[in-house]
């Protein structure tokens, strides 16, 4: 890693973190082959930094979702809010799940231009409202997901995954997160 992990504030060094903290941060580089610099940024914050990451376990382990519909859906959202950190690190999952080097790029420009299912584009128009004009989701935007084919559940998980990626979004760029150099090629 070249870069700092985030660029306003310090990265706390690993040593000093928690035990659990710096085990979910080693668990993690096993698993990936290198830290992805969320890990160390959100570590800032140790209560936070297991808040956040509970919660993102519960949103990608406990689902009524595919992994690539909750990744396609955090590729939009970062693209809508410019969180270079998002867009280049879930896009890389994006071109793994969904066994797609394009569709990532084209999420993150531009989700119209895509080639998606009507499934799909139903899926990435309510996330673009609930991101933009959270005020306009009212039922007919719950009943446009539903008569698209999602269950009331997956609605509740597609809602869930886009507000916690509009929480991240702010963060990282607040903290002005850097993507590791690892994600700009991952799945290419």
């Amino acid at each position: 890693m070249t870069e700092a992990p985030m660029r306003r504030f310090d990265t706390p060094d690993l040593e000093e973190l928690p035990e659990d903290v710096r085990e979910r941060i080693t668990e993690e580089r096993e698993e990936a082959g290198f830290t992805p610099n969320v890990f160390p940024a959100f570590a800032y914050r140790p209560s936070h930094f297991r808040a956040f990451f509970e919660y993102h376990d519960a949103l990608v382990n406990d689902t009524a979702l595919e992994r690539e519909e909750i990744e396609m859906l955090v590729v939009t959202v970062s693209g809508i809010n410019d969180c270079l950190y998002c867009v280049v690190a879930h896009g890389a999952l994006v071109r793994i799940y969904a066994d797609d080097p394009q569709l990532a790029d084209q999420l993150a420009t531009n989700y119209r231009s895509a080639d998606l299912s009507e499934r799909h584009q139903a899926m990435l128009e309510f996330a673009e409202l609930l991101t933009e004009s959270p005020g306009r989701v009212d039922d007919a935007a719950v009943e446009a997901l539903v008569e698209a084919g999602f269950t009331r559940e997956q609605v509740w998980d597609i809602a869930s995954v886009v507000a916690y990626y509009n929480l991240s979004n702010r963060m990282a760029t607040v903290a002005d997160m850097r993507p590791n150099e690892e994600f700009y090629t991952l799945g290419r």
